[in-house]
């Protein structure tokens, strides 16, 4: 089957697909993404990430050409041209093509890109602490999903590196902020713990989820109390994976509650 995708307020084969060698997104990281999942056919959870999304967008004074409804639409036509029920969506908006400089034009003509992937299968990890790179819990940008990852890729890197397969990034404070992929959830006595927005936590749906279900806490959480933790995981909405190994020591893959 060939892989369609949304481009631009169409639905085009991904071989066919072009975007502007001077699109922002491109050149200067100039955007922001959503990844969902996608269960049963529908979107999950398209409020929740139209409203970070909204939020991002407005910090970057980047224009959203869709609301919630028309997110939904956009998703829902790409899961059903590529024939899946099962597996995650991609949302990117970009500001758009522009001539060279920082400064944005006046008036962007945003891009927008949606993609539609089939389920991954959910394993554990091993995992280390990063040393190389550091999250910077002072920038508004640690709320939002910008196109700029390149502190968790080089974190990855320093991850693969050392043999494992996901890194736990400190912010500059020392204290634990996040996952490569996703926010960490650790076991401390009966209690499962989440480090707040504050420390550099990224605001993730499934995170808000089990926070509202009273499945995970939040507070500050240092390097000494995450080595003794008795279980971590790694969550995002797509899976909640357990780490199965932190820098060589051996945790349970204790499992979560699922929301």
């Amino acid at each position: 089957m060939v892989e369609m995708l949304w481009l631009n307020g169409a639905l085009v084969p991904a071989g066919e697909a072009a975007i502007s060698v001077a699109d922002r997104g491109f050149t200067l990281g100039d955007g922001l993404f959503e990844t969902l999942r996608l269960q049963g056919g529908a979107a999950q959870d398209v409020p929740a990430h139209f409203a970070r999304l909204a939020e991002g967008a407005a910090l970057l004074r980047l224009p959203v050409p869709f609301d919630a409804a028309g997110m939904a639409e956009i998703l829902a036509r790409t899961a059903a041209a590529n024939g899946l029920a099962e597996g995650g969506l991609r949302l990117t908006l970009t500001r758009g093509a522009a001539p060279r400089g920082l400064l944005p034009p006046a008036a962007p003509e945003a891009t927008v890109l949606a993609t539609a992937f089939a389920a991954s299968p959910v394993a554990g990890v091993r995992a280390i602490i990063a040393r190389s790179i550091a999250r910077d819990e002072t920038s508004p940008l640690s709320r939002v999903k910008t196109l700029n990852y390149l502190p968790n890729i080089l974190a990855r890197l320093e991850a693969r590196d050392a043999g494992a397969e996901e890194a736990i990034l400190l912010n500059h404070a020392g204290r634990v902020a996040g996952a490569t992929i996703g926010n960490i959830l650790v076991r401390s006595g009966a209690l499962w713990l989440t480090p707040p927005v504050s420390d550099g936590a990224l605001p993730g749906i499934r995170r808000a989820k089990l926070l509202a279900a009273g499945l995970v806490r939040q507070a500050p959480i240092s390097p000494e109390m995450l080595q003794n933790a008795t279980a971590i995981c790694v969550c995002n909405v797509l899976a909640v994976r357990p780490v199965i190994a932190l820098e060589g020591t051996t945790l349970p893959a204790m499992a979560l509650g699922e929301v």
